[in-house]
């Protein structure tokens, strides 16, 4: 064998290993990667779901406020760059259906349903609102609630505490 036979058979078995199989693709679209920051505290278990009739579950389990804790005073009309560390623990991706709603309070100057950031089940996943204080002085909160594509309230709610000065 030459030089050059050897060196295209090495780049052969070097590219091979970089093709997907059909075992490890997605069968449902498109899923970015998710970044997983390492935890700050334990995660509580997952709230138990019901089964949907394709035989996945819906589960959200909040982790940790990475921006703006609870109780945070503000500026009025600040823009506030809201940021929750939560984790798919249900066994569906979520996908560009699945969306997050305001389920009490004000909506800080948002809309009151946006695409839920889409993850892998078992991943971990960021979700960012942006906001806008109230220009009154006063206690705020707002609540949010995961859905489903069929629409199904799920997991744990996640939420922005803030006083506006």
């Amino acid at each position: 064998m030459t030089r050059r036979s050897l060196f295209l058979l090495m780049c052969a078995f070097l590219l091979a290993g970089c093709l997907r199989t059909t075992e490890d693709t997605p069968t449902s679209g498109y899923l970015p990667p998710t970044v997983v920051p390492p935890p700050t505290s334990t995660p509580a278990p997952p709230t138990p779901q019901p089964v949907r009739q394709d035989g996945c579950t819906d589960v959200l389990s909040f982790i940790d406020d990475i921006t703006i804790l609870d109780g945070s005073v503000v500026k009025p009309g600040a823009e506030l760059d809201k940021r929750w560390q939560v984790r798919n623990n249900g066994t569906c991706d979520w996908t560009e259906a699945y969306t997050l709603r305001l389920t009490s309070g004000d909506p800080l100057g948002s809309e009151k349903s946006q695409a839920l950031y889409p993850a892998r089940s078992g991943s971990a996943a960021v979700i960012q609102l942006l906001l806008t204080a109230p220009e009154l002085p006063g206690n705020y909160r707002s609540s949010w609630q995961a859905y489903n594509a069929k629409g199904d309230a799920f997991g744990d709610p996640v939420y922005i505490d803030i006083v506006v000065e």
